[in-house]
């Protein structure tokens, strides 16, 4: 079975206040041409479908043609809610979706919805699992004390897999949102505080393929059955350097077993032997491939960097594409008199301008703001009572102070 693992689409999104709306169509395009020449039999959307719990107009228009299109193609959408989306308006008019093979998922309510596929090794069952915080799953798990994202998840899973409709053991795919401990982040991604949304890889060890959203940089996490797709599109210049992608997911048979393939006829096609053998744990695993197809933007990221004369110099910007989205960092000593007015007349796209010089370092040293925002609470704390008592927290008062920001974490959440 051939899937798309996509997610973070984040339509409507704006950086640095440029609307991105029109380099989304593009990109979503080349997805679809993709799709038409490939042909996957589904297409997993992994959450952070709109950047706005009420996105736009225009942002609902765009996701309402990007699914007709990719239903028009004739395999199955699969799409969960991600932690920028509202899951009640993901969630509207999905029984009307699913007639067309648009299947999205609920409200989470006590349940996963499961999704299943077919293919000529036999059934693939799809769980949709919504981005979820603790608080949200408390209400459904009463007699559990859950006080970690990993806590929460794990019951989720655990239930959704006693309910399998069948013993005998089935190839399952998981859609997911969340942060996966371990994962590398981007700065253009939504960070808790202090990593307390963490969730442990081992939740997901039950299934042949986990399509994760939420991170906007592709990677694994493990092995390429826990992955990250990373975003279509660059939405910070730290990842400029990436190359944004489409991953495909090529799901074989079950080890174990010579699966008889079958032509669209119904005569024998040929045998396939056994996939992967198991894992360490035990569980059997379908056989996996991973690929990626590279997507083009209509305006790339681009980070330049060098004094205003060496950046205005033809020699130097004669072999750039100056329709990209700049980040320009100069070196003069001296600011620049409407410096941002005059590289825009070179470079069209200029979103942000820094200087680096002796000044501005200086002005680094002096003010920790910066660094601060990038340190969890935690972590702040421990140094602030270092600094107080000449000593650093112990073992139980490191638990407790995790425990009430944990606590003041969810409480804020649920306002």
């Amino acid at each position: 079975m051939k899937l798309f693992h996509l997610s973070d689409l984040h339509i409507g999104k704006r950086v640095n206040e440029y609307p991105m709306l029109e380099d989304q169509r593009h990109i979503l395009k080349e997805i679809l041409r993709f799709a038409e020449a490939e042909r996957p039999d589904a297409v997993l959307l992994s959450g952070d479908l709109y950047d706005k719990p009420v996105p736009s107009a225009e942002a609902v228009r765009c996701m309402d043609w990007f699914l007709s299109e990719l239903q028009a193609l004739g395999g199955t959408v699969l799409a969960i809610s991600g932690n920028h989306d509202s899951a009640e308006r993901i969630a509207f008019g999905a029984r009307l979706m699913a007639e067309s093979r648009v299947f999205v998922s609920p409200v989470y309510s006590g349940r996963l919805r499961r999704v299943t596929l077919t293919d000529a090794f036999g059934e693939v069952d799809f769980y949709l699992l919504p981005f979820l915080k603790p608080a949200a799953v408390r209400p459904f798990f009463p007699e559990e004390k859950i006080e970690s994202y990993t806590e929460a998840l794990r019951l989720v899973v655990e239930r959704a897999l006693r309910e399998e409709s069948s013993g005998q053991q089935r190839r399952r795919v998981l859609l997911a949102h969340q942060f996966v401990t371990g994962a590398a982040r981007s700065e253009s991604e939504e960070i808790s505080v202090g990593g307390m949304d963490n969730v442990d890889a081992a939740v997901f060890s039950a299934f042949d393929y986990v399509a994760l959203g939420h991170i906007h940089s592709p990677q694994n996490i493990g092995s390429p059955r826990i992955r990250y797709c990373g975003t279509p599109l660059k939405y910070s210049f730290s990842e400029a350097g990436q190359e944004k992608s489409i991953t495909v997911v090529e799901l074989g048979a079950l080890p174990g077993e010579e699966t008889v393939v079958r032509s669209a006829a119904g005569k024998t096609a040929g045998v396939v032997g056994p996939g992967e053998a198991s894992d360490p744990r035990g569980n059997r695993r379908a056989e996996l491939k991973i690929r990626t197809l590279p997507l083009g933007p209509l305006h790339d990221m681009r980070e330049l960097r060098g004094s205003y004369m060496e950046l205005t110099a033809r020699d130097y910007y004669s072999g750039i594409n100056r329709e990209d989205y700049i980040h320009v960092t100069l070196t003069d000593e001296e600011d620049i008199p409407n410096a941002v007015d005059k590289l825009r007349t070179i470079y069209h796209n200029l979103m942000k301008l820094d200087y680096d010089n002796c000044r501005t370092r200086s002005n680094q040293e002096i003010s920790a703001d910066a660094e601060a925002e990038r340190k969890s609470p935690l972590t702040l704390f421990a140094e602030f009572y270092e600094k107080q008592n000449n000593a650093k927290l112990d073992a139980e008062e490191r638990r407790l102070m995790e425990s009430l920001i944990a606590s003041v974490w969810e409480e804020e959440a649920e306002l």
